[in-house]
């Protein structure tokens, strides 16, 4: 039997020409906006405030960066903002065979401890009470 395979399942559907529900919805708000903006200003001060306002609503409709609606992107923003940063580093932990390790003149190198006597210590003790 053959089935047929849908493709394409990513890709809005058109509601009214080139425009999905979304888009449609946003001119629907640019155009309510508007009106607004007709009945409250003289008509200079309109088109002074409708160019920032076309603007903004034609990138929320049609402008997607990292292919995602600019809403989401703006929404991520604020919450990068926002959120508490952590910062983890984990230090990757490596695996050393003894075939790979290569004999170096600092591996036979011993290590000698210092040692300090009493009167040593009372002589620094003096210095540092000295130094206030």
């Amino acid at each position: 039997m053959l089935f047929n395979v849908p493709q394409y399942i990513d890709v809005e559907d058109k509601v009214a020409g080139p425009l999905t529900v979304k888009q449609l919805l946003w001119m629907i708000g640019m155009v309510a906006v508007l009106m607004i903006l007709w009945n409250i200003y003289d008509p200079l001060a309109f088109f002074i405030a409708a160019v920032p306002v076309v603007c903004i609503f034609v990138a929320l409709a049609f402008y997607r960066p990292y292919n995602q609606p600019l809403i989401v992107f703006i929404g991520n923003a604020i919450l990068f903002i926002v959120r508490p940063k952590v910062y983890v580093w984990d230090r990757p932990t490596k695996v050393i065979s003894a075939k790979k390790v290569k004999e170096t003149p600092e591996a036979h190198i011993v290590s000698v401890q210092k040692v300090v006597t009493a009167d040593e210590v009372s002589r620094l003790a003096k210095i540092v009470d000295n130094q206030k």
